[in-house]
């Protein structure tokens, strides 16, 4: 049984894991949904909620999501519905959102009662006043504006944000004004699922695509897997890439490629592209490879766009090898990644990738089809080079493009800047207005990269150890000597 770093992951798998056999069993129906929180929630005492039976309707909710379904609805069908493009991917579970009671800006006991009152003196709603010999501050009239706590010389004034609301990088995450639930503004979310990390009650998940391919899985189907470098480390240790690859054939996958793979073409692609870009006088490009980091620069810099590399991202290349191949194969990508379930359903490239798939969602289908992965064999893997499974981590592909153009002899400057997160709108804003320095931005959406990706199974800090292990038995050859490059020049590897 894997151990999992918190209960919520591991009430989350519970649920995954019955909604999967449900569906192997082809059992997945509203009656059989409505029996799964009282076989998670056992008993009659609670364990983490004021009683089981809110904690049993936190779990029907997150069935619903599960079982691919929108939670806090009424209705549930007996057939599973597909995620349609622009469809909203991660939500708030509302019955388990804490409403979480914080004051923004609180002073605390190290205020000294001084005679200057800066922070009366700096704010400008008459928010602030002196009580019992301190600051006190109205919360009914406070605008949230900060300047009390810049102005305080004692720095007695603390600021505490929802770390749902803190985490996400678009401003999507609202609170309600009313009840203080958390409210996600569908406009601005980029489905990165960063506030589904962040928040400490699991009141936000993602509608999940595990009930179509556990049937599709059981019923012999022809299905290909695609798993992302940063699958590497999450299982441990002792667990190679054929093991891996092993338990996949086991699941009754055709064949498992790494979209490493797919990484190694794109990292060309996109090497000749930026050179291309800077002849013809752009001052610089970004990436393509993260949905998140994608649909941000649409959101929040439309105006930007035109800077967006034109590659496909390593899952649609990968995707799109697979089908050239075999042209009734049925592809399932599989990741940290909760954008990429947007990504791949995408008019201009949903050609390439039937059904997505995160490392939460993977470790589900091994319970419910009992796989072992310490009893699986090790089988020869060998897809990609050293540079397209860097891909996995922060600054990998940067590594690539550098690796490609030395490699080359290319007389171009690369001079890149790596950014995540919440740093990314600070970098397109200086791109944007002529200063950043550097031509060629790499941002991803998760801080460190995908292998710190929302739906991983294991920190970054543990998995990241076993990343570059696993990674470094990749070839080391250069990326013009993968052979099997050459499989991908009558492959379009353009976005649109």
């Amino acid at each position: 049984m894997f151990q999992f770093e918190t209960q919520l992951k591991k009430l989350k798998h519970e649920v995954l894991k019955h909604v999967a056999i449900l569906a192997k069993e082809d059992r997945l129906t509203k009656e059989e949904l409505e029996r799964i929180p009282y076989e998670v929630i056992t008993g009659s005492k609670a364990n983490y909620r004021c009683c089981v039976y809110k904690e049993r309707a936190i779990v029907a909710e997150r069935v619903k999501l599960a079982a691919g379904f929108l939670a806090n609805g009424d209705n549930v069908d007996d057939e599973f519905t597909d995620i349609m493009p622009n469809e909203q991917i991660v939500y708030i579970i509302e019955a388990a959102c804490d409403r979480c009671p914080i004051n923004r800006y609180t002073v605390t006991d190290a205020c000294r009662g001084c005679l200057a009152h800066k922070c009366i003196e700096a704010c400008n709603f008459n928010a602030i006043a002196m009580a019992a010999g301190r600051s006190y501050i109205n919360q009914e009239v406070c605008k949230e504006c900060g300047m009390c706590k810049k102005a305080c010389p004692y720095h007695a004034i603390t600021e505490v944000i929802r770390p749902c609301k803190v985490s996400c990088p678009t401003g999507a995450l609202n609170v309600d004004p009313e009840d203080r639930r958390a409210v996600i503004k569908e406009d601005d979310c980029v489905n990165c699922g960063r506030c589904m990390s962040a928040c400490p009650f699991g009141a936000i998940s993602d509608k999940s695509l595990v009930a179509p391919v556990a049937k599709k899985l059981a019923g012999k189907e022809k299905l290909y897997a695609v798993v992302a470098p940063a699958i590497a480390g999450q299982f441990g240790m002792k667990i190679t890439y054929g093991q891996i690859k092993d338990a996949m054939l086991k699941l009754g996958f055709e064949d498992m490629v790494e979209a490493a793979f797919g990484a190694d073409a794109v990292t060309v692609h996109e090497s000749n592209e930026f050179v291309e870009r800077m002849e013809n006088g752009d001052k610089y490009m970004t990436n393509s490879c993260c949905p998140g980091f994608l649909s941000f620069i649409e959101k929040k810099f439309p105006d930007q766009v035109e800077r967006i590399s034109g590659t496909i991202s390593p899952m649609i290349a990968t995707g799109r090898y697979i089908k050239k191949n075999d042209p009734d194969a049925k592809v399932v990508f599989i990741g940290p990644c909760t954008a990429k379930k947007s990504e791949a359903v995408k008019e201009s490239i949903k050609d390439a990738i039937d059904y997505v798939l995160t490392f939460e969602e993977l470790i589900a289908l091994f319970d419910a089809f009992n796989i072992n992965l310490e009893q699986c064999e090790d089988r020869q893997v060998d897809d990609a080079s050293i540079f397209g499974r860097g891909f996995g981590a922060h600054g990998g592909l940067t590594a690539a493009i550098e690796n490609y153009v030395k490699d080359k002899g290319i007389n171009a400057t690369f001079k890149p800047v790596k950014v995540c997160g919440l740093d990314i709108k600070k970098t397109i804003t200086l791109a944007k207005v002529g200063k950043l320095d550097g031509n060629f931005i790499e941002g991803m959406m998760c801080d460190g990269g995908c292998i710190n990706g929302a739906a991983t199974i294991v920190n970054s800090m543990k998995s990241k150890a076993v990343f570059n292990k696993l990674n470094a038995s990749a070839s080391k050859k250069a990326i013009l000597a993968n052979e099997k490059i050459e499989d991908f020049h009558d492959i379009n590897l353009e976005r649109e």
